[in-house]
């Protein structure tokens, strides 16, 4: 079971600033981590490896710091990892990143399952997983919060809804995305953590990969993001005069007047 795992490098905090020619995030001088979501997808990728053999490849694309994200995956138990870095891909919308990673994983080819995490915390759209599969036309299955089975070709998972859970069995390979349900993180191992100091990551830039420029970037990608505010927070407060009743009636009138009763 070889298993291609797709992380992200975000910003350690919601307070960034943005461009204001590009408004794309402004990711110098921030602190960046690993997408929570994404080490619970790392976690269940090196079970597997553990239970049926096999290796685990990390992939991120992102900027030349975004390394940093792959060492931490290689001393949580990924055996290799790969950077998608090029210039051409700054700016890339949900669309245009799907396609890169797509184009990854044919290059890399040898693979059973990808896993993603359900969401990244500086965009929050759950898009990539889905449009990853698409692009390699291959089945998917969102928010898996258990693997119950791999066997002959195909996996069971259970997969969380509102009302509980469904269970959904799919040919491989294929593409899921995890929920934080699906289990516990590991620490980093001393032998981890040295392989990660020693390893080398190559870089896949849009040349290596195929990748068309019009493909990438904000050129490729059909969702800009055209403003970004912080709303502005206004509380106005009355206070009520007379005996209980009075405040009553009158609260109760202003209710209709404003037309909220």
């Amino acid at each position: 079971m070889n298993v291609v795992v797709c992380i992200k490098q975000v910003p350690g905090t919601t307070e960034v600033e943005i461009d204001p020619k590009t408004n794309t995030l402004i990711r110098e001088g921030v602190k960046s981590i690993l997408n929570p979501f994404d080490v619970y997808a790392l976690e269940e990728g090196v079970r597997i490896k553990e239970q049926h053999g096999g290796k685990v490849t990390a992939i991120s694309m992102g900027p030349p710091q975004a390394e940093e994200a792959l060492r931490e995956a290689i001393a949580a138990g990924a055996d290799e990892a790969i950077l998608l870095s090029d210039g051409a891909f700054a700016g890339s919308d949900t669309l245009a990143t799907s396609f890169v990673l797509a184009k990854a994983c044919t290059k890399i080819a040898d693979y059973d399952l990808i896993i993603c995490g359900r969401q990244t915390i500086d965009g929050d759209t759950g898009q990539v997983g889905p449009e990853l599969a698409e692009n390699l036309g291959i089945p998917f299955v969102a928010y898996v919060s258990k693997i119950e089975e791999i066997k002959d070709g195909r996996m069971r998972v259970r997969r969380m809804i509102e009302e509980g859970y469904e269970v959904i069995e799919m040919s491989l390979p294929g593409v899921i995305t995890v929920v934080k349900e699906i289990n516990v993180p590991r620490l980093p191992s001393l032998r981890g953590m040295a392989k990660a100091r020693s390893a080398q990551i190559p870089i896949w830039t849009a040349q290596g990969l195929g990748v068309p420029m019009e493909k990438v970037g904000l050129l490729g990608s059909p969702t800009r993001v055209i403003g970004i505010f912080r709303p502005q927070r206004t509380r106005r407060g009355e206070l009520l005069q007379g005996s209980l009743e009075q405040q009553v009636e009158e609260l109760v009138d202003k209710l209709r007047q404003a037309k909220t009763v």
